[in-house]
């Protein structure tokens, strides 16, 4: 049994809370959820019949055992949302992206700090079994120095068959905010912050209302990160291009948690996260002269560390995996990158 239990609600039943937090915090004995709020439905009564409905948040911010709040509402909501939370006493667990802006994640963090709590932003993947791969590939410098990454976060649904909020001309919709979000973060934990940062975003299928496509490049001394997603893409490329000068790494396929998760599994189960072998990457490097080639394993993936984190943090004073200060920086980027869309040209981070 975990030394405490931490007595949780999860605010929205969406696709973020169904699939990515509530399988999550019910298989982590250091959590119970108490309450989830769902406006009309009583969709989360099948698995999680032990906790209590609420059709408002702001009834469940009235519980007193209720210690963390889980933000899984459209992003537009997020800052009035956590606001209210952390105003409540509540610790918070929001789905990414952070916020809208940098502008109201800088007042969150600073209200958090004066009322001595914590914000979570989820980035879960952090936690990609093939990011842990490349990360780990990277710190051991097998390739050399880095001359040029590549990651891809492709899709095709080339048709917008029912507008959803991320489909809206509202603050916080679009591909950029949604999937940006992720490849941007995963450039930071690697590289740091860019000197420059350079976006073509566009609206590529019929009758889009915000961007569906983006190609941000990252400048950093001696090499740059590109970052790419799209709705349009029928035949998938490498997810992850690596090119050292004394090597490269190239991986296809997506991390296997989300369709186990979406498809009803939960992250107990045996070989939880384990990459299909067919998806291992490639691993090419230079020896004498020769070019070796092999297969690289992927590493398991593994979401469930971002609550062990959370638990963490709360009950043992750890540090922070994921600091929301992590988060702002995203948001930064996503803004200069919009800008520098709209400029087409360059912006320099200062």
């Amino acid at each position: 049994m975990a030394e405490k239990v931490i007595q949780t609600g999860i605010i929205g039943f969406g696709l973020a809370g169904r699939v990515f937090h509530a399988p999550f915090l019910h298989t982590n004995q250091g959590f119970r959820i108490r309450s989830i709020v769902e406006r009309h439905r009583n969709e989360s009564a099948e698995n999680y019949f032990y906790a209590r409905i609420d059709r408002d948040y702001q009834i469940m911010l009235q519980d007193e055992e209720i210690e963390l709040a889980v933000i899984c509402v459209p992003n537009v909501l997020h800052y009035q949302v956590a606001r209210d939370c952390l105003l409540a006493g509540k610790h918070v667990v929001i789905d990414k992206p952070f916020t809208p802006s940098a502008e109201e994640a800088d007042d969150l963090i600073e209200l958090a700090e004066s009322e001595n709590l914590k914000i979570f932003v989820y980035q879960n993947r952090r936690w990609d079994g093939d990011f842990l791969t490349v990360q780990s590939i990277l710190s051991q410098k097998m390739m050399g120095e880095i001359v040029e990454y590549e990651a891809h976060f492709d899709r095709y649904r080339p048709v917008i068959e029912k507008i959803t909020w991320r489909d809206e001309n509202i603050p916080g919709g679009g591909i950029l905010n949604d999937l940006g979000s992720h490849l941007i973060d995963q450039a930071l934990q690697l590289f740091g912050k860019p000197e420059g940062i350079f976006a073509d975003i566009r609206k590529q299928r019929p009758g889009s209302l915000v961007d569906d496509y983006f190609d941000v490049h990252l400048y950093y001394p001696g090499f740059k990160a590109i970052l790419k997603a799209g709705m349009m893409v029928i035949k998938k490329g490498p997810h992850f291009i690596v090119t050292g000068k004394q090597g490269s790494f190239v991986k296809y396929g997506m991390d296997p948690q989300e369709m186990a998760l979406k498809a009803g599994h939960f992250p107990d189960e045996i070989r939880w996260g384990e990459d299909d072998p067919k998806n291992h990457g490639t691993l090419t490097v230079n020896e004498n002269g020769h070019q070796r080639q092999m297969f690289f394993q992927t590493f398991p993936g593994r979401y469930q560390s971002f609550y062990n984190n959370v638990y963490d943090v709360l009950v043992n004073k750890h540090q922070q995996a994921v600091k929301p200060q992590d988060a702002r920086n995203v948001i930064r980027l996503i803004e200069r990158a919009f800008r520098s869309n709209e400029l087409k040209k360059v912006i320099f981070c200062e």
